[in-house]
Protein backbone atom coordinates (compact mmCIF):
# COMPACT_ATOMS: atom_id res chain seq x y z
CA UNK A 1 0.00 0.00 0.00
CA UNK A 2 2.63 2.40 -1.04
CA UNK A 3 1.61 5.38 0.45
CA UNK A 4 1.75 7.75 -1.65
CA UNK A 5 -1.22 6.89 -2.82
CA UNK A 6 -0.91 5.16 0.27
CA UNK A 7 -3.23 5.05 0.81
CA UNK A 8 -2.66 8.51 -0.37
CA UNK A 9 -5.56 9.89 -2.32
CA UNK A 10 -5.17 10.63 -6.04
CA UNK A 11 -6.67 13.84 -7.33
CA UNK A 12 -8.83 14.08 -10.41
CA UNK A 13 -12.08 15.81 -11.22
CA UNK A 14 -14.85 13.27 -11.75
CA UNK A 15 -16.34 15.37 -14.54
CA UNK A 16 -13.08 15.48 -16.48
CA UNK A 17 -11.89 12.81 -18.87
CA UNK A 18 -9.98 10.37 -16.65
CA UNK A 19 -8.69 8.39 -19.62
CA UNK A 20 -6.74 11.42 -20.79
CA UNK A 21 -4.90 11.94 -17.52
CA UNK A 22 -4.38 8.20 -17.19
CA UNK A 23 -2.91 8.09 -20.70
CA UNK A 24 -0.61 11.02 -19.89
CA UNK A 25 0.56 9.29 -16.71
CA UNK A 26 1.23 6.08 -18.63
CA UNK A 27 3.29 8.01 -21.19
CA UNK A 28 5.33 9.60 -18.37
CA UNK A 29 5.97 6.18 -16.84
CA UNK A 30 6.91 4.65 -20.19
CA UNK A 31 9.32 7.51 -20.87
CA UNK A 32 10.91 6.99 -17.46
CA UNK A 33 11.43 3.27 -18.01
CA UNK A 34 12.73 3.79 -21.54
CA UNK A 35 15.13 6.52 -20.40
CA UNK A 36 16.53 4.51 -17.51
CA UNK A 37 16.97 1.41 -19.63
CA UNK A 38 18.59 3.45 -22.38
CA UNK A 39 21.15 5.05 -20.11
CA UNK A 40 21.36 2.16 -17.64
CA UNK A 41 22.39 -1.45 -18.06
CA UNK A 42 19.55 -3.20 -19.92
CA UNK A 43 21.18 -6.60 -19.58
CA UNK A 44 21.59 -6.14 -15.84
CA UNK A 45 17.95 -5.09 -15.56
CA UNK A 46 16.71 -8.23 -17.31
CA UNK A 47 19.03 -10.50 -15.31
CA UNK A 48 17.79 -9.09 -12.02
CA UNK A 49 14.14 -9.65 -13.01
CA UNK A 50 14.88 -13.23 -14.03
CA UNK A 51 16.76 -14.04 -10.82
CA UNK A 52 14.10 -12.76 -8.42
CA UNK A 53 14.27 -14.84 -5.24
CA UNK A 54 10.85 -16.33 -4.36
CA UNK A 55 11.27 -16.29 -0.57
CA UNK A 56 12.09 -12.60 -0.56
CA UNK A 57 9.13 -11.98 -2.89
CA UNK A 58 6.90 -13.87 -0.45
CA UNK A 59 8.22 -11.69 2.36
CA UNK A 60 7.33 -8.58 0.33
CA UNK A 61 3.77 -9.85 -0.18
CA UNK A 62 3.50 -10.52 3.56
CA UNK A 63 4.68 -7.01 4.38
CA UNK A 64 2.04 -5.56 2.06
CA UNK A 65 -0.66 -7.61 3.76
CA UNK A 66 0.31 -5.98 7.06
CA UNK A 67 -0.37 -2.52 5.60
CA UNK A 68 -4.06 -3.38 5.24
CA UNK A 69 -4.04 -4.84 8.73
CA UNK A 70 -2.53 -1.62 10.14
CA UNK A 71 -5.14 0.46 8.31
CA UNK A 72 -7.90 -1.74 9.72
CA UNK A 73 -6.40 -1.46 13.21
CA UNK A 74 -6.49 2.33 12.94
CA UNK A 75 -10.18 2.24 12.06
CA UNK A 76 -10.78 -0.32 14.79
CA UNK A 77 -9.25 1.99 17.42
CA UNK A 78 -11.81 4.69 16.59
CA UNK A 79 -14.72 2.28 16.52
CA UNK A 80 -13.75 0.77 19.87
CA UNK A 81 -13.51 4.24 21.39
CA UNK A 82 -16.98 4.94 20.03
CA UNK A 83 -18.24 1.71 21.62
CA UNK A 84 -19.08 0.16 18.25
CA UNK A 85 -16.25 -2.30 17.42
CA UNK A 86 -16.20 -4.40 14.26
CA UNK A 87 -14.22 -7.57 13.49
CA UNK A 88 -10.79 -6.92 12.01
CA UNK A 89 -11.44 -9.25 9.08
CA UNK A 90 -14.37 -7.08 8.00
CA UNK A 91 -12.32 -3.88 8.25
CA UNK A 92 -9.50 -5.59 6.32
CA UNK A 93 -11.90 -6.27 3.45
CA UNK A 94 -13.14 -2.68 3.50
CA UNK A 95 -9.51 -1.51 3.24
CA UNK A 96 -9.04 -3.58 0.07
CA UNK A 97 -12.24 -2.28 -1.48
CA UNK A 98 -11.39 1.32 -0.57
CA UNK A 99 -8.05 1.06 -2.38
CA UNK A 100 -9.81 -0.31 -5.46
CA UNK A 101 -12.38 2.51 -5.46
CA UNK A 102 -9.72 5.19 -4.88
CA UNK A 103 -7.79 3.97 -7.93
CA UNK A 104 -10.68 3.25 -10.28
CA UNK A 105 -12.86 6.25 -9.36
CA UNK A 106 -10.22 8.86 -8.40
CA UNK A 107 -12.60 11.69 -7.40
CA UNK A 108 -9.88 13.32 -5.28
CA UNK A 109 -10.12 10.33 -2.96
CA UNK A 110 -13.70 11.24 -2.05
CA UNK A 111 -15.26 8.11 -3.55
CA UNK A 112 -13.18 5.90 -1.26
CA UNK A 113 -14.04 8.09 1.74
CA UNK A 114 -17.76 7.86 1.03
CA UNK A 115 -17.41 4.11 0.54
CA UNK A 116 -15.68 3.75 3.93
CA UNK A 117 -18.56 5.49 5.70
CA UNK A 118 -21.19 3.54 3.77
CA UNK A 119 -19.54 0.18 4.41
CA UNK A 120 -19.26 0.92 8.12
CA UNK A 121 -22.92 1.95 8.15
CA UNK A 122 -23.88 -1.24 6.33
CA UNK A 123 -22.06 -3.20 9.04
CA UNK A 124 -24.26 -1.62 11.71
CA UNK A 125 -22.02 1.27 12.78
CA UNK A 126 -23.91 4.46 13.78
CA UNK A 127 -23.39 7.32 11.37
CA UNK A 128 -21.54 9.48 13.90
CA UNK A 129 -19.03 6.71 14.66
CA UNK A 130 -18.54 5.95 10.96
CA UNK A 131 -17.83 9.59 10.09
CA UNK A 132 -15.52 9.92 13.11
CA UNK A 133 -13.55 6.94 11.83
CA UNK A 134 -12.99 8.74 8.55
CA UNK A 135 -12.03 12.12 10.05
CA UNK A 136 -9.73 10.72 12.75
CA UNK A 137 -8.08 8.51 10.12
CA UNK A 138 -7.33 11.58 7.98
CA UNK A 139 -5.90 13.44 10.98
CA UNK A 140 -3.80 10.45 12.02
CA UNK A 141 -2.57 9.85 8.48
CA UNK A 142 -1.23 13.36 8.01
CA UNK A 143 0.25 13.46 11.51
CA UNK A 144 2.22 10.28 10.80
CA UNK A 145 3.10 11.49 7.30
CA UNK A 146 4.55 14.77 8.60
CA UNK A 147 6.58 13.11 11.36
CA UNK A 148 8.06 10.56 8.97
CA UNK A 149 8.84 13.28 6.42
CA UNK A 150 10.90 15.03 9.10
CA UNK A 151 12.52 11.68 9.98
CA UNK A 152 13.47 11.31 6.31
CA UNK A 153 15.17 14.72 6.39
CA UNK A 154 17.12 13.70 9.50
CA UNK A 155 18.22 10.47 7.78
CA UNK A 156 19.35 12.46 4.73
CA UNK A 157 21.23 14.91 6.92
CA UNK A 158 23.03 12.04 8.67
CA UNK A 159 24.07 10.77 5.24
CA UNK A 160 25.09 14.29 4.15
CA UNK A 161 22.50 14.30 1.37
CA UNK A 162 20.06 16.94 2.68
CA UNK A 163 20.24 19.10 -0.44
CA UNK A 164 18.10 22.10 -1.30
CA UNK A 165 16.43 20.16 -4.13
CA UNK A 166 14.89 17.90 -1.46
CA UNK A 167 14.47 20.38 1.40
CA UNK A 168 12.21 22.60 -0.73
CA UNK A 169 9.59 19.95 -1.60
CA UNK A 170 9.59 18.62 1.97
CA UNK A 171 8.92 22.11 3.30
CA UNK A 172 6.07 22.54 0.82
CA UNK A 173 4.67 19.16 1.84
CA UNK A 174 4.74 20.06 5.55
CA UNK A 175 2.58 23.07 4.71
CA UNK A 176 0.14 20.73 2.96
CA UNK A 177 0.24 18.30 5.91
CA UNK A 178 -0.90 21.12 8.18
CA UNK A 179 -3.44 22.60 5.77
CA UNK A 180 -5.33 19.41 4.90
CA UNK A 181 -6.24 18.38 8.48
CA UNK A 182 -7.14 22.01 9.23
CA UNK A 183 -9.46 21.99 6.20
CA UNK A 184 -11.12 18.76 7.33
CA UNK A 185 -11.71 20.16 10.81
CA UNK A 186 -13.18 23.32 9.31
CA UNK A 187 -15.48 21.26 7.08
CA UNK A 188 -16.49 19.19 10.10
CA UNK A 189 -17.50 22.34 11.94
CA UNK A 190 -19.34 23.93 8.99
CA UNK A 191 -20.80 20.83 7.32
CA UNK A 192 -22.88 21.48 4.18
CA UNK A 193 -22.76 25.24 4.76
CA UNK A 194 -19.05 25.22 3.82
CA UNK A 195 -19.60 23.91 0.29
CA UNK A 196 -20.05 26.35 -2.63
CA UNK A 197 -23.07 25.70 -4.81
CA UNK A 198 -20.95 24.85 -7.85
CA UNK A 199 -19.38 21.96 -5.94
CA UNK A 200 -22.75 20.39 -5.19
CA UNK A 201 -22.61 18.77 -8.63
CA UNK A 202 -19.64 16.66 -7.50
CA UNK A 203 -21.73 13.87 -6.04
CA UNK A 204 -19.11 12.06 -3.90
CA UNK A 205 -18.06 15.37 -2.36
CA UNK A 206 -21.67 16.46 -1.82
CA UNK A 207 -22.51 13.19 -0.08
CA UNK A 208 -19.44 13.47 2.11
CA UNK A 209 -20.28 17.02 3.14
CA UNK A 210 -23.77 15.91 4.12
CA UNK A 211 -22.42 13.60 6.80
CA UNK A 212 -19.22 15.28 8.03
CA UNK A 213 -20.94 17.38 10.66
CA UNK A 214 -22.44 14.31 12.33
CA UNK A 215 -19.14 13.17 13.89
CA UNK A 216 -19.22 13.56 17.71
CA UNK A 217 -16.83 16.16 19.10
CA UNK A 218 -15.47 13.88 21.85
CA UNK A 219 -13.91 11.58 19.25
CA UNK A 220 -12.58 14.26 16.91
CA UNK A 221 -10.86 16.10 19.79
CA UNK A 222 -9.43 12.97 21.46
CA UNK A 223 -5.68 13.54 21.08
CA UNK A 224 -4.72 10.13 22.44
CA UNK A 225 -7.01 8.46 19.93
CA UNK A 226 -5.51 10.50 17.08
CA UNK A 227 -2.02 9.56 18.30
CA UNK A 228 -2.93 5.83 18.25
CA UNK A 229 -4.35 6.13 14.74
CA UNK A 230 -1.24 8.05 13.68
CA UNK A 231 0.90 5.19 15.00
CA UNK A 232 -0.95 2.64 12.87
CA UNK A 233 -0.65 4.90 9.82
CA UNK A 234 3.05 5.37 10.50
CA UNK A 235 3.49 1.62 10.51
CA UNK A 236 1.91 1.52 7.05
CA UNK A 237 4.67 3.78 5.73
CA UNK A 238 7.32 1.69 7.51
CA UNK A 239 5.90 -1.52 6.02
CA UNK A 240 5.89 0.04 2.54
CA UNK A 241 9.52 1.10 2.97
CA UNK A 242 10.41 -2.38 4.19
CA UNK A 243 8.67 -3.80 1.13
CA UNK A 244 10.87 -1.67 -1.13
CA UNK A 245 13.99 -2.84 0.70
CA UNK A 246 12.90 -6.47 0.37
CA UNK A 247 12.09 -5.98 -3.34
CA UNK A 248 15.64 -4.77 -3.96
CA UNK A 249 16.98 -7.76 -2.03
CA UNK A 250 14.71 -10.15 -3.94
CA UNK A 251 16.25 -8.89 -7.18
CA UNK A 252 19.76 -9.67 -5.97
CA UNK A 253 20.62 -6.27 -4.52
CA UNK A 254 21.66 -5.44 -0.95
CA UNK A 255 19.21 -4.97 1.91
CA UNK A 256 19.15 -1.19 2.52
CA UNK A 257 16.28 -0.31 4.87
CA UNK A 258 17.30 3.32 5.49
CA UNK A 259 17.76 3.99 1.77
CA UNK A 260 14.39 2.38 1.07
CA UNK A 261 12.71 4.51 3.74
CA UNK A 262 14.15 7.73 2.32
CA UNK A 263 13.18 6.78 -1.24
CA UNK A 264 9.66 5.72 -0.24
CA UNK A 265 8.99 8.93 1.66
CA UNK A 266 10.45 11.13 -1.09
CA UNK A 267 8.30 9.38 -3.70
CA UNK A 268 5.18 9.68 -1.55
CA UNK A 269 5.78 13.39 -1.09
CA UNK A 270 6.23 13.79 -4.86
CA UNK A 271 2.88 12.12 -5.46
CA UNK A 272 1.21 14.39 -2.89
CA UNK A 273 2.63 17.58 -4.39
CA UNK A 274 2.22 16.63 -8.07
CA UNK A 275 -0.69 14.20 -8.22
CA UNK A 276 -1.21 12.01 -11.26
CA UNK A 277 -3.67 9.11 -11.57
CA UNK A 278 -2.41 6.40 -9.19
CA UNK A 279 0.85 8.36 -8.87
CA UNK A 280 2.06 6.88 -12.16
CA UNK A 281 5.34 8.38 -13.27
CA UNK A 282 5.94 10.76 -10.36
CA UNK A 283 6.31 7.96 -7.82
CA UNK A 284 8.54 5.79 -9.99
CA UNK A 285 10.78 8.66 -11.09
CA UNK A 286 11.32 10.02 -7.57
CA UNK A 287 11.80 6.62 -5.95
CA UNK A 288 14.31 5.54 -8.58
CA UNK A 289 16.21 8.83 -8.55
CA UNK A 290 16.43 8.93 -4.75
CA UNK A 291 17.83 5.41 -4.54
CA UNK A 292 20.34 6.24 -7.27
CA UNK A 293 21.38 9.39 -5.38
CA UNK A 294 22.07 7.20 -2.34
CA UNK A 295 24.27 4.77 -4.26
CA UNK A 296 21.92 2.11 -5.67
CA UNK A 297 22.57 1.28 -9.36
CA UNK A 298 19.91 2.89 -11.54
CA UNK A 299 18.75 -0.36 -13.15
CA UNK A 300 18.42 -2.04 -9.74
CA UNK A 301 16.58 0.95 -8.29
CA UNK A 302 14.09 0.99 -11.16
CA UNK A 303 13.51 -2.77 -11.00
CA UNK A 304 12.84 -2.65 -7.25
CA UNK A 305 10.53 0.33 -7.66
CA UNK A 306 8.49 -1.33 -10.41
CA UNK A 307 8.22 -4.52 -8.36
CA UNK A 308 7.04 -2.47 -5.38
CA UNK A 309 4.36 -0.87 -7.53
CA UNK A 310 3.12 -4.26 -8.69
CA UNK A 311 2.73 -5.37 -5.07
CA UNK A 312 1.26 -2.15 -3.70
CA UNK A 313 -0.92 -0.96 -6.57
CA UNK A 314 -1.74 -3.55 -9.20
CA UNK A 315 -1.90 -6.79 -7.20
CA UNK A 316 -4.49 -5.55 -4.63
CA UNK A 317 -6.83 -4.43 -7.41
CA UNK A 318 -7.82 -8.06 -8.14
CA UNK A 319 -9.20 -8.89 -4.67
CA UNK A 320 -10.74 -5.42 -4.50
CA UNK A 321 -12.64 -6.03 -7.73
CA UNK A 322 -13.72 -9.48 -6.53
CA UNK A 323 -15.08 -8.06 -3.27
CA UNK A 324 -16.93 -5.30 -5.11
CA UNK A 325 -18.56 -7.77 -7.52
CA UNK A 326 -19.43 -10.14 -4.67
CA UNK A 327 -21.13 -7.32 -2.78
CA UNK A 328 -23.07 -6.31 -5.90
CA UNK A 329 -24.33 -9.88 -6.37
CA UNK A 330 -25.48 -9.95 -2.74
Amino acid sequence: MASGMTKSEPAAHPRSHPWRTAFFAAVVLAALVAGVLHFGDLKRFVEMAQRAQPWWLLAAVGLQATTYLFLALGWSAVLRKAGKPLPLWRLFRIALVKLFIDQVVPAAGMSGNVLLVERLRAAGTPKGAAVSTLIVSVLGFYAAYAVLALAMMVALWLQHEAKAIIVGPVTAFLAVALAVPALWLWLWKRGEDAMPHWLEKVKPLARLMEILGQAPEKLIRDRRLIARVALWNGLIFIADAATLAVCLRALGGPLLPVTAFIALMAASIAVTLAPLPMGLGSFEATCTATQAMLGVPVAAALAATLLLRVLTLWLPLAPGLWLIRRKQRQ
